[in-house]
């Protein structure tokens, strides 16, 4: 089948885990209510696009393009951002679901991320230099050999950074979130 060039369409409540969604271009597209379980994304491209309210748990991304794409309220669960086409890879957060989501060497580079669940995410050898994590929760998400640096965590929580793995020159922290980067010496921290 031959690849298709979809712009400016609006897809709403189509349940692509049942019907494939055709290989190609959706270039300014918006997906609102749609389930993308399990679906294949291989290959495909979107630019400019925004999916709100959708389930994407599990698709799977081998070579995906994702150009300035806006995730609202979405179920994102499982999903290995590592198999995206790295190129140009650049997407913002807002009220998202991405437990047991992988970004293992990628790089998001001036990201923003909003009241987000990042737990046990992989964040290994990941560039967030200079991104945004505002209000998001990082329970037992793994950070190593990952460049934090200027990265603004001030308003999130429940993240164990060490220092020493990882480059947190002149990133943000709040006071309370402090104990997350102590977490290594096994201390008890009371106020």
């Amino acid at each position: 089948m031959e690849p298709v060039l979809i712009q400016d369409e609006t897809f709403e409540q189509i349940d692509y885990s049942i019907k494939a969604l055709p290989k190609g271009e959706y270039d300014n597209c918006q997906f609102t209510n749609c389930n993308f379980s399990n679906a294949n994304f291989s290959e495909c491209e979107f630019s400019d696009c925004t999916f709100n309210s959708c389930n994407l748990s599990l698709a799977k991304l081998t070579k995906t393009t994702f150009r300035n794409i806006r995730f609202k309220d979405c179920k994102l669960l499982g999903l290995l951002f590592n198999d995206c086409n790295q190129f140009g890879l650049s997407f913002y957060l807002d009220n998202c679901n991405l437990t047991h989501a992988s970004f293992y060497q990628t790089k998001l580079k001036k990201s923003n991320f909003k009241n987000t669940l990042f737990q046990e995410v992989d964040f290994v050898e990941c560039d967030l230099s200079q991104s945004i994590f505002y209000n998001c929760d990082f329970s037992k998400a793994v950070f190593e050999n990952t460049i934090l640096e200027k990265v603004d965590l001030h308003t999130s929580y429940n993240y164990s950074i060490n220092p020493e793995t990882n480059n947190i020159k002149k990133a943000k922290f709040s006071l309370s979130g402090l104990a997350g980067l102590l977490d290594k010496y096994d201390i008890i921290i009371e106020s």
